[in-house]
C-alpha cells in the first residue's frame, strides 16, 4: 500500500455519514428515503420526483418545466425537469396539457391522495386482503383507531 495513501483511507473509513430524509413520489404514492448529502453522491431514486411534485403542490395552477425549473431554485437543467415531468406523467401522478410547443403540467392528487394511493397498490398486492387489513388495524395506534372508526362509521360520531 502507498505510505501516502493511509491516512486518507483511516480517515475515510472513520468518517459517519449522516443522511437526511424526504419525500419521494413514485407510481404508489409518497414515502420518505434518504438524500444525497454532496453535488458528487448520487441522489437516491426519487429525490428530484419528490421535489418536482412539492413545487407542483405549491404552484397556483399547471406549471411549464421552465416554471418548476425555476421554483425549484436547484442547479438542475430545464431538460431534466421535462424528463422528470414526463416520466410523472407516465406513472399517472401528474396530468399534463399543450401549452405551446410544450405541456403545462398538473397533480393529479395531493400527497395524501398519493399515499393512500400506495396503501391501495401495497393492499392489492396480496391476495388475503381480510388477514393484511387485520394486521394493519391491529399495528394502528389508539388515535389512528379512532380516527378509522369515525371515518368508517360517521352516523355514530
Amino acid at each position: 500500500m502507498d505510505e501516502r495513501a493511509r491516512p486518507y483511507r483511516a480517515a475515510a473509513r472513520s468518517t459517519a455519514i449522516v443522511a437526511k430524509v424526504h419525500r419521494t413520489v413514485d407510481e404508489d404514492g409518497v414515502r420518505d428515503v434518504p438524500m444525497a448529502d454532496s453535488k458528487d453522491e448520487r441522489r437516491p431514486a426519487g429525490e428530484l420526483e419528490a421535489s418536482v411534485m412539492a413545487a407542483l403542490w405549491a404552484a397556483d395552477g399547471p406549471q411549464t418545466p421552465g416554471q418548476v425549473q425555476l421554483s425549484l431554485g436547484a442547479d438542475l437543467a430545464r431538460t431534466t425537469v421535462t424528463t422528470i415531468l414526463s416520466r410523472l406523467h407516465e406513472k399517472g401522478v401528474v396530468d399534463r396539457h399543450r401549452q405551446g410547443r410544450g405541456y403545462a403540467y398538473v397533480p393529479v392528487q395531493d400527497a395524501q391522495g398519493l399515499t393512500a394511493r400506495r396503501m391501495h397498490t401495497e393492499l392489492d398486492r396480496d391476495s388475503d386482503r381480510e388477514t393484511v387489513l387485520a394486521r394493519f388495524v391491529a399495528q394502528l395506534s389508539a388515535d389512528d383507531e379512532r380516527v378509522l372508526r369515525d371515518l368508517l362509521e360517521p352516523g355514530e360520531r
